[in-house]
């Protein structure tokens, strides 16, 4: 049964110990958002291929404290190859630094409570750069992240240190004792000729429902070099919202890699900002899907200044009863002259049952630019499967290779070899790829 939102998130935000917190007014506004605008309804149409008011019903169980899953419940998650790796650790949305390690020096990296990094010699940053992605996402379930901004991270690369080894954000939803709704908030900030890589992974806990709602906020300097990688790895029953704010303050160059396996109705929000002449920002996708799994891949790239250069390339393979859904915008404003955009998404239907809405956009308010975009959907290439089997391959082999082939391009943009070992090896079982 649907319950009343704005009564149980204002009762909640209660139990908040906002009065004298340095975040006391960024929260209150995201509370008055929600309450005025409440989440967004199925004729929204932002939102109306993703209906997320189903998710909000009388079992929903918020804890804004909630406790620490046991050493080796966490240790399942840890990727490969990582127990030397800065890691963080988000139990159903809040920061844990118990379980957290931070590897890398103070003279590379600062890593600090949200809430701290508000009250202390970071307050401006906080200050000035927290929110920023509210603009371009007025919607309830982005006011309701700011309104609980609770346990979250200000991560800030040091000016001129190359960072090597990648930050790894684990985000644990616990979901065995009901429902569970997790908020986590993170502020990251890269400055002058800084070089940084970050990797968020989400997993679950338990066959229970659960629902993530998440915002990221990537403010990148002059000079400086950012990769982001999403790995989202979690149950059937596990629901997210995410969205990944990225804003270019100067001549940079940002990377993001969006992946998703598993999991129950997905939202990926995905904002470029270019706000700095000369900027360039990659952004690739891979959704992988199966069962009744329904991913939302919405971008945005924003080129507010002129001579910035992007390219996007998303990829889907549905199955079974599976839905995948782009909606891709590029907006070049009128003083970004000299803008190269590129945008393309490219899916393949399996399953007589499986869908995919696809709808690529482009607002072009200069005149001296190049920008394309466009969108496939189809099913294997025939011609091509019957080579592949009058080589000797099975039919089953071959549509695993035809498979693999397709997403080994996106795959290739993970620059972590650990990392992308571990996807190539989820993919490959997943499509039975066993030569």
């Amino acid at each position: 049964m649907a319950i009343d939102t704005k009564q149980f998130f204002n009762n909640k935000f209660g139990e908040q110990q906002v009065n004298g917190s340095a975040l006391a007014g960024f929260r209150k506004k995201g509370l008055e958002l929600f309450n005025h605008v409440g989440i967004p309804p199925v004729k929204h149409e932002e939102w109306k291929y993703t209906r997320v008011n189903s998710l909000f019903n009388d079992g929903l169980r918020y804890d804004l404290n909630p406790a620490a899953p046991s050493a080796a419940d966490i240790e399942k998650f840890r990727l490969p190859h990582t127990v030397s790796a800065t890691s963080l650790f988000f139990i159903n949305g809040v920061y844990n630094e118990s379980l957290s390690e931070i590897k890398h020096a103070a003279k590379d990296l600062v890593i600090l409570p949200l809430e701290t990094a508000a009250a202390g010699e970071y307050s401006d940053l906080v200050e000035k750069h927290l929110g920023h992605s509210a603009s371009y996402h007025p919607d309830g379930i982005h006011a309701l992240n700011a309104a609980f901004t609770h346990g979250g991270v200000f991560i800030l690369a040091k000016k001129n240190r190359l960072i090597e080894e990648p930050v790894y954000i684990y985000h644990i939803t616990d979901s065995r004792g009901g429902f569970t709704f997790a908020q986590p908030r993170i502020l990251v900030y890269a400055e002058k000729q800084s070089q940084v890589q970050l990797v968020e992974y989400y997993g679950t806990l338990g066959n229970e429902g659960s629902f993530t709602n998440e915002v990221i906020e990537i403010v990148a300097e002059e000079a400086s070099v950012v990769d982001y990688y999403k790995i989202q790895h979690e149950g059937a029953e596990a629901n997210h919202v995410g969205t990944t704010h990225v804003r270019q303050l100067g001549k940079c160059l940002t990377n993001a890699v969006t992946i998703s396996l598993s999991g129950g109705l997905i939202r990926n929000n995905l904002n470029m900002i270019m706000e700095s002449e000369h900027g360039e920002s990659h952004m690739y996708g891979l959704y992988l899907l199966n069962g009744k799994t329904h991913v939302d891949n919405h971008t945005i790239v924003d080129n507010v200044q002129p001579h910035c250069f992007s390219n996007e390339l998303y990829k889907g393979i549905m199955d079974e009863k599976s839905t995948g859904v782009f909606n891709g915008k590029i907006f070049v404003r009128q003083d970004a002259q000299k803008t190269n955009a590129y945008q393309s998404n490219k899916n393949i239907l399996l399953g007589d049952s499986a869908n995919v809405n696809t709808k690529p956009q482009l607002e072009i308010f200069a005149d001296d630019v190049k920008c394309s975009h466009g969108c496939t959907i189809g099913r294997l290439d025939e011609e091509a499967l019957f080579y592949l089997r009058t080589r000797g391959i099975s039919e089953k082999n071959a549509k695993s290779l035809l498979l693999h082939a397709f997403a080994v391009d996106i795959l290739e943009n993970i620059k972590p070899q650990s990392l992308k070992a571990f996807v190539d090896q989820i993919i490959s079982e997943r499509l039975d790829f066993n030569f």
